[in-house]
């Protein structure tokens, strides 16, 4: 199976990890522009319990902005999605690789694309080694 994203063990509490998570977000310019808590959706729609899961919908306007102006069929991979869910030991996050997310179809072989999603890419592992570092601290 390939690999569709950094996965990063945080120990912590839910609440705090997803306040830690928007906070390195944040500091690559990412800002949380939905949040589909699945625990609450599935207890609504489903009547079923289910850990506590949240996906937040995160995009960096500079990027998302040069990706549709040069594709406007990136819209549909957008936002990037990040995950937060309750673990026995703390909690887990799971962010999504963009530079493979953007290798969808053709979208690889627009210049432009490509570099903008090395630069997603980037921020986005920098945001999983900043979360290592403070899961270790």
């Amino acid at each position: 199976m390939t690999e569709l994203g950094a996965t990063v063990p945080l120990g912590r509490p839910f609440d705090a990890a997803v306040e830690e998570v928007i906070a390195a977000l944040a500091v690559e310019g990412f800002g949380v522009v939905s949040r589909i808590d699945l625990d609450k959706a599935f207890a609504e729609n489903l009547g079923r319990d289910f850990r506590r899961y949240t996906i937040l919908g995160v995009f960096n306007p500079g990027l998302a902005y040069k990706a549709i102006a040069a594709r406007p069929d990136v819209g549909l991979l957008l936002p990037c999605n990040v995950t937060v869910e309750d673990a026995p030991e703390g909690s887990l996050v799971r962010i999504v690789d963009a530079g493979r997310m953007m290798a969808m179809g053709d979208l690889a072989e627009t210049a432009e694309i490509a570099e903008l999603a090395a630069d997603a890419s980037a921020r986005l592992g920098r945001v999983a080694d900043a979360l290592r570092g403070k899961a270790k601290g």
